[in-house]
């Protein structure tokens, strides 16, 4: 007898889904528990209530505490996630604390108050229901960076402590020293992400300086194949992001942070407390005596009656200590460059930009700035502000060892669009990135 054709089809059919849920029964049996695979990012809907409908956003949000030589601080991001879209920053919480953490070497449990009060800061801005998928980072530059090493892992190893309470994502690894080039690399991403320069090929990129306490950074796109060419291995650098490929100029130059620059040209030695402690310096007024302290040491530091003016004889001192320990490249010339940190602080010091909105300088302004800051020095003038001869001949020298002109323009900004202009926002960005790909930044 003959089996129907239509009996045979439905016999197949019916075998065919009873494998199929076999299959899917034992796919869903094999997959690990939900806490060993990377972490789903929960959505955030904040809803805003219209006479017409109500506008859901998708949130993500990235915490990243910034360890630097003179204080921690914290930045909370709150990204806002749209499809195949790249993401925008939808605001920013920004909270600070002194000393920097390097400050807490020899006692670590004191540490701890400071990082509970940034991490209050971080619950109080995110949604509860987000913080088992917020990143929790720290990234320590140059003060831990001077530090002896055995020092240094002893203080990150008090931060992992409480970061690991925190209840939010928190890798061990999210806790390390940067290098000095990923912090100038980092940097560069956030201003030129701020201003577009990372989303579209119509939109220029700018360079970017950036004066810390214990290094500064220089970073660019590189344009001259001759400069790639001639550039040291590690001042080149490259990544892709948005689908665009960028090749980097970055390097940091540890120990040239304004701060360390200071005590070298008044004649300290940094990480050696037991090295002078009385510093006399002909870059301070001939009779000034006061107390300053750096890195956990307090020095005495005096003027010195010179033969000449003070502003020569300070920047003999300055030339002479930062004499081949940087290096000049053309392309500063021609691209434009956004400048951070202390050369904002000194700018606005001297009365070039202010305070609260920046501004633009040359490097002229520096150049005679410190000229009239210095030579007024001896007449008793600027003595709230001891060593801002020092720091302005240091800033100026450093400008032109870097081969920027005195005609030089550059862009000072705190903020741009309310958000502040440091690396922090590089750096979390990149990590975001890298978790969205399932990789751990």
């Amino acid at each position: 007898m003959k089996f129907p054709k239509l009996a045979f089809i439905f016999m197949f059919v019916g075998c065919l889904v009873l494998y199929l849920t076999y299959v899917k029964h034992h796919y869903d049996d094999s997959k690990p528990p939900v806490s060993e695979q990377l972490p789903q990012f929960r959505i955030y809907t904040h809803k805003h209530p219209t006479s017409a409908q109500v506008v859901s956003e998708n949130f993500q949000y990235g915490i990243m505490f910034d360890a630097g030589s003179t204080g921690t601080r914290i930045h909370i991001f709150k990204f806002q996630m749209e499809p195949n879209e790249a993401p925008k920053l939808a605001h920013e919480t920004f909270r600070a604390i002194k000393p920097g953490l390097s400050a807490y070497a020899d006692d670590p449990e004191k540490s701890k108050e400071g990082l509970l009060e940034l991490l209050k800061a971080a619950k109080d801005t995110v949604p509860e229901t987000l913080w088992g998928s917020s990143p929790l980072m720290l990234r320590a530059t140059a003060g831990l960076r001077l530090l002896p090493g055995e020092k240094a892992n002893i203080l990150l190893d008090k931060v992992r402590e409480v970061f690991s309470e925190s209840l939010f994502f928190y890798r061990p690894d999210s806790v390390s020293i940067m290098d000095g080039t990923d912090e100038g690399m980092s940097a560069w991403i956030t201003i030129n992400f701020l201003i577009g320069g990372l989303h579209a090929t119509e939109t220029p990129t700018v360079g970017m300086l950036d004066l810390g306490g214990g290094s500064t950074q220089i970073t660019f796109a590189l344009q001259d194949e001759k400069t790639i060419q001639t550039s040291p291995i590690d001042y080149v650098t490259s990544f892709q992001m948005f689908n665009i490929s960028h090749a980097l100029y970055s390097h940091s130059y540890l120990g040239l942070g304004l701060m360390s620059a200071r005590l070298a040209v008044l004649g300290g030695f940094e990480g050696q407390p037991s090295g002078p402690q009385e510093l006399i310096s002909p870059c301070l007024a001939p009779d000034f005596s006061g107390q300053w302290e750096h890195t956990d040491v307090l020095y005495t530091v005096k003027g010195q009656k010179a033969g000449e003016p003070i502003y020569e004889s300070c920047l003999k001192k300055v030339e002479k200590m930062i004499y081949k320990r940087v290096r000049k490249t053309e392309d500063v010339k021609d691209m434009d460059f956004y400048a951070f940190s202390y050369y904002y602080d000194r700018a606005v010091d001297l009365g070039l930009i202010d305070e609260s909105t920046g501004g633009t300088v040359r490097v002229s302004d520096y150049i005679e700035g410190a000229k009239k800051v210095c030579n007024n020095m001896s007449d008793g003038g600027i003595k709230k502000t001891p060593f801002l001869c020092l720091d302005l001949t240091y800033i100026s020298v450093l400008l032109q060892e870097l081969d920027f002109p005195p005609d030089k323009e550059l862009k000072l900004a705190r903020q741009i669009n309310n958000v502040e202009t440091s690396w922090a926002l590089g750096a979390t960005f990149q990590c975001i990135e890298s978790l969205r790909k399932h990789r751990m930044c």
